[in-house]
């Protein structure tokens, strides 16, 4: 398991956890439900999101050897069957509405086990999720190519046209039916938004009218693929051309490797609306040059040019050096999609050389941080609050709309508040505008404490603010609460009053601070007064309402004072 973890490391993955079903099981659900589960050892690694030839145990495998120099990476060839033997499929105007794209291809003789056969539809789950995002660009369909007879047609229909028996269904339902089925499937009811609003339904059939499927949703069942399945007709259709490519290159890729003939996949043509044809795969090789010096420069190594030619062939990209040294000359296969750049090549470079092996150094520039005031200055009141006797709460950024409105006694619309499109809870509604709940809260769960409660709280608030190029403007307000059996206004004017002693503020009105009274919404009438400072009001404070009280579970008068604290900086 070590060496495992450390091969995962060297090779630039996480070997995240080693687990079983057993485990997995009774960390969701307990002890019980796990009996029975398989005890066998689970390697969970983290693959980075962009490295999709690394998706299933073949790609991960082959590239693990590679890097351990084991074996050399294989050459992936498509064989272009004689003329009018290979299969072809056929897009129809239809489908530009829907969905215009569409690539296939042939895997010829290959051996399923079980376990290759589970692999197998595993990458295509995991493509679907990555690539795919969620089958919206792409979907795969590998159909049994022997239950069928070309040449295929991919066309769009209404769904009422349409008629099949899906995967593993027992009788044949119209579209709208199978759309309807599935709206409880829990894996499946995902996609059905892609195209339930559409007029027309994509659809692929064979020279006989048999349904192969109804992309993105389900395939047919008589098309369906087993461990007995010898030949597999592989199309993928989509919304976006190049990732149909990227996905349809990675399955042959992968799994050409169980052909009867090793690396080889037959290539199918497709024929567009516009009479033009294509052969698919691409399996594109490419060739891309790289000096060495940006190499060394980029990681911060001195290697030569013939070691770094090495190093990234260790990494799947055949190299050599060409022209006396001054470039390297790269190959990329058609399983790295992810190179895009040549910084893409450093970084491979890097992984092969070992992040632990590039030495540390100190950087050449020299710069002197320094905190932000608005954070200096909230450090230093906090530790003084609590020198003041104070207890500090962080409470959540999120509240729900009545916390901030119905609660201390005001409209929503007043607030200016930020909402939340699609909040996950009640709890987690708006945006506040205001520090008051979230301290409240906080004493109503803490009601079993010794009296008095003293808490405060620096955060920042979140307001509406049209003019800013975000939509919203934060704040850094300061807000204390004091509850006990009596209200103690003359505690919390007394912390105003130190709170200004401490930023030099003198208590008077040219060029200090004042307060007067007003009413507010949240408090006492007659027991509430602004805080006037630097010529603008920063808050207020006062004695909090019954009302207020009540509705946040409280039983005991309660005063509050919060300000806005940037005026001060």
């Amino acid at each position: 398991d070590e060496e495992f973890n450390e091969l995962c490391f060297e090779f630039g993955l996480e070997l995240d956890e080693i687990t079983s079903e057993k485990d997995i099981i009774s960390k969701e659900k307990g002890e019980e439900k796990a009996k029975g589960a398989s005890d066998t050892v689970l390697y969970k690694i983290d693959v980075p999101a962009n490295r999709y030839d690394l998706l299933c145990l073949e790609g991960l495998v082959r590239g693990l050897q590679v890097f351990k120099e084991r074996i050399n990476l294989p050459r992936y060839e498509k064989i272009i069957p004689a003329q009018g033997e290979g299969q072809r499929l056929i897009i129809t105007e239809e489908t530009v509405q829907v969905r215009p794209h569409a690539v296939a291809a042939v895997l010829r003789n290959i051996t399923f086990t079980k376990e290759r056969y589970d692999s197998f539809i595993d990458l295509q789950e995991k493509l679907h999720q990555n690539i795919c995002r969620r089958r919206a660009l792409v979907a795969i369909g590998t159909h049994d190519l022997d239950t069928i007879s070309g040449p295929f047609t991919f066309t769009a229909k209404a769904p009422s046209e349409i008629k099949f028996k899906p995967l593993n269904q027992s009788q044949e339902y119209t579209a709208s039916e199978i759309m309807d089925l599935y709206r409880t499937d829990s894996h499946l009811r995902h996609y059905l938004h892609l195209i339930e609003n559409k007029p027309l339904y994509p659809v692929i059939y064979d020279s006989n009218g048999v349904v192969l499927s109804m992309p993105p949703i389900i395939n047919g069942d008589h098309t369906k693929i087993s461990v007995n399945t010898r030949n597999v007709f592989i199309e993928c259709t989509g919304t976006d051309i190049t990732k149909a490519k990227i996905v349809l290159d990675i399955i042959v890729t992968m799994f050409s490797e169980y052909c009867e003939k090793p690396f080889s996949v037959e290539a199918a043509e497709v024929v567009y609306p516009n009479g033009k044809t294509h052969i698919y795969p691409e399996l594109a090789y490419r060739k891309e040059k790289v000096k060495p010096e940006l190499i060394n420069k980029k990681v911060g190594i001195s290697e030569t040019p013939s070691s770094l030619a090495k190093l990234l062939t260790r990494m799947c990209l055949k190299s050599h050096v060409i022209g006396n040294g001054n470039n390297i000359e790269i190959e990329i296969p058609p399983t790295r999609a992810d190179i895009i750049h040549a910084c893409d090549i450093v970084e491979d470079a890097a992984i092969a050389y070992g992040y632990n092996n590039i030495q540390m150094t100190i950087p050449k520039t020299y710069t002197i941080a320094n905190q932000l005031p608005l954070n200096k200055l909230t450090e230093l009141l906090r530790l003084d609050l609590a020198a003041a006797g104070f207890t500090e709460a962080l409470t959540f950024a999120l509240c729900s709309q009545e916390d901030i409105a119905d609660k201390l006694g005001m409209d929503i619309s007043a607030t200016k508040a930020v909402r939340i499109a699609n909040p996950k809870t009640a709890e987690f509604q708006v945006a506040r505008t205001t520090l008051l709940p979230g301290l409240l809260k906080t004493i109503a769960a803490n009601r079993k404490m010794p009296l008095p409660l003293k808490l405060f709280e620096i955060s920042d608030i979140v307001v509406k603010d049209p003019d800013t190029d975000v939509g919203a403007r934060n704040y850094r307000h300061f807000c204390a609460v004091y509850y006990n059996k009596s209200p103690g206004f003359e505690i919390i004017h007394g912390l105003l009053d130190r709170v200004m002693q401490l930023l030099e503020v003198p208590p008077n009105e040219e060029n200090g601070y004042t307060i007067k009274a007003t009413e507010g919404s949240a408090f006492f009438p007659g027991r509430c007064a602004e805080i006037f400072a630097k010529g603008q009001s920063v808050g207020k404070l006062g004695v909090l309402h019954p009302d207020v009280i009540t509705k946040f579970e409280l039983t005991m008068p309660c005063s509050a004072l919060e300000i806005n604290i940037e005026p001060f900086v």
